[in-house]
């Protein structure tokens, strides 16, 4: 039966109970410590609410969770544990431990800053934004207004925000021939 130590806000999956109790055995006593089999046990523990926030956190944005989000807080405890509980379902525990939130662990996370290479969800509306500017002809703001349906100032500002601030693409906006102007995306 696969079982979860989470030892502080590191949640590892182990393929036994033996295991997963051992690893929470050899833990640091004044660490948040337990080790689970299921949701019910996951809420009848001691975790308070801004613990499992933590524990959260912790792996929200790393792969494999890297299509979660970290919270400031959680409706309340049901909705804590329910959502902790369906993520670190995708932890494998065979053939090796898989650890979560441990500095240098795999899916540990990544050290801050932008990166060209960060992917959009495909048919997102930052992925769509993207393919316009990525086209010979680029785009115009109307163009980009009408995919995404956003306010102008919305795109301008996603342009110089989002895409070119915090993803470091290089967005240049020039007169087409006709006399448009039209924003591509230049690497």
């Amino acid at each position: 039966m696969r079982a979860f130590a989470i030892v502080e806000t590191n949640v590892t999956a182990y393929p036994t109970v033996a295991e997963a109790k051992q690893a929470v055995a050899a833990a640091v006593p004044s660490e948040p410590r337990l080790a689970i089999t299921s949701e019910a046990e996951l809420a009848s523990s001691s975790l308070s609410v801004g613990q499992l926030v933590e524990i959260w956190n912790g792996f929200a944005g790393v792969v494999p969770f890297d299509d979660l989000k970290p919270v400031r807080k959680f409706t309340d405890r049901k909705t804590a544990v329910a959502r902790i509980w369906r993520a670190i379902q995708r932890l494998a525990p065979a053939p090796t431990v898989a650890t979560v939130g441990e500095p240098g662990a795999q899916g540990a996370p990544k050290k801050a800053g932008s990166s060209k290479e960060a992917t959009a969800r495909q048919g997102s509306k930052k992925a769509q934004v993207i393919e316009l500017l990525g086209r010979p002809e680029g785009a115009t703001l109307q163009q980009l207004v009408e995919a995404t349906g956003w306010q102008a100032h919305s795109v301008r500002g996603f342009l110089s925000g989002t895409l070119a601030k915090k993803l470091g693409h290089k967005i240049t906006r020039r007169k087409r021939d006709d006399g448009t102007s039209a924003y591509f995306l230049t690497e």
